[in-house]
């Protein structure tokens, strides 16, 4: 008898609301699902790096501005702190041993408020004169000297007379975090993705529609739109799960602890039923302090992706809601009302093969474990 040995690979999403991991196996050059995990200590690895409450985008923007010019980023003291370095690898490993993982390489994501991101046009040159010139252009926008960052691009739109270059930039001393965390695990750190390469890889793939991503995490809540696969604008806004937990709780009149089987109850009989304990008007006024930055975020998204050369004639054609926040009931219909097009909960195992008998399980977990699918197909898909 000849067996191949079987080959599989790591997701891994180090967020706000604890460790999310995924693996994957790679069979008959298909994804199946080989074993998936969480935790559920909140982190705030976003914050280590910056003592600020801002994105990088944001520190990006009021360093070009007038008033920003000899702004500096604030780094957080215990980004040097080894104890760091020890309390993320020790969460890491005991998930690993709970979930009782095989591989040991291992792809994790980069927390969109740490990733500088732009789209830059440039007219068609060779490769030598292409590199210096995408360096000079990036080198006026980004938020830290470009000697401590580290650069990832993507070209689209090529062959034609110019062409649109995404470009991802990081703290090289983030990614030294990272590297000496999985290193500390026991893994083998391959790459680092932005958050929104995942989530169009788990959510979008190959489908080349213009689409608004919504991931609503516990802090944040991130807007994407992707074209022909790739993330081209992000926003994001410092609300998510907690404020709608303190909204509720405060409405509700229950303990802290009581707030996420509530949500979880509300959330199954609103499927079930297709009606709420809550009246549905009244639901949604109650939530219109997080709906309403939603909505207006929602606009200034399409309108910047719009304005941008290129794409003056394209039409978004849906809006997929994803993370542990977007199961609120009736968001996705009162979204698809407001902005008369599709909205719906993303399913990021649709892509991957996994046992009938776990889909209840897989279906609940799913918008929390998206970013972690996306980067467990990385070498698959």
């Amino acid at each position: 008898m000849f067996f191949s040995k079987q080959i599989s690979y790591l997701g891994v999403d180090l967020g706000a609301h604890g460790i999310k991991l995924v693996e994957m196996k790679k069979e008959k050059n298909r994804p199946v699902l080989f074993t998936y995990g969480s935790s559920f200590e909140k982190k705030n690895i976003h914050r280590l790096f910056s003592a600020s409450e801002r994105s990088m985008d944001d520190l990006a923007q009021i360093k070009t501005s007038p008033v920003g010019k000899e702004m500096k980023m604030i780094e957080n003291p215990q980004a040097q702190d080894p104890a760091q370095v020890e309390n993320y690898a020790s969460e890491l490993r005991a998930v690993c041993k709970m979930c009782k993982t095989v591989s040991k390489a291992a792809t994790a994501s980069l927390p969109i408020s740490a990733v500088f991101h732009t789209v830059i046009n440039l007219p068609q040159m060779d490769k030598k004169e292409f590199d210096a010139v995408l360096k000079a252009e990036v080198k006026k926008l980004l938020p830290l000297p470009i000697d401590e960052m580290a650069l990832d691009y993507q070209i689209i739109n090529n062959g034609s007379k110019n062409q649109k270059v995404i470009v991802n930039a990081v703290s090289k001393k983030l990614v030294t975090f990272y590297t000496q965390v999985f290193t500390k695990a026991g893994l083998t750190l391959e790459a680092l993705e932005p958050e929104s390469v995942a989530l169009a890889r788990s959510l979008i793939g190959r489908d080349n529609a213009v689409t608004m991503l919504i991931d609503m995490g516990a802090e944040r809540t991130n807007f994407f739109i992707v074209d022909q696969g790739a993330p081209i604008t992000h926003h994001s806004l410092t609300l998510g799960g907690n404020k709608i937990d303190a909204i509720l709780q405060k409405a509700l009149g229950v303990k802290v602890e009581e707030i996420e089987q509530i949500k979880m109850d509300l959330f199954r009989y609103h499927l079930g039923n297709g009606k709420n304990s809550l009246e549905k008007e009244k639901f949604l006024n109650l939530l219109h302090p997080v709906l309403d930055p939603v909505v207006k975020q929602i606009e200034y998204g399409f309108d910047v992706y719009l304005r941008q050369a290129g794409n003056e004639e394209k039409r978004p054609e849906k809006i997929i809601l994803t993370g542990g926040a977007a199961k609120i009931p009736y968001l996705a219909q009162f979204l698809s009302d407001k902005f008369q097009m599709r909205c719906f909960l993303g399913d990021p195992w649709a892509r991957s093969v996994h046992q009938e008998k776990l889909k209840p399980v897989l279906n609940e977990i799913g918008p929390r474990m998206a970013v972690a699918i996306g980067l467990a197909l990385r070498k698959i898909v």
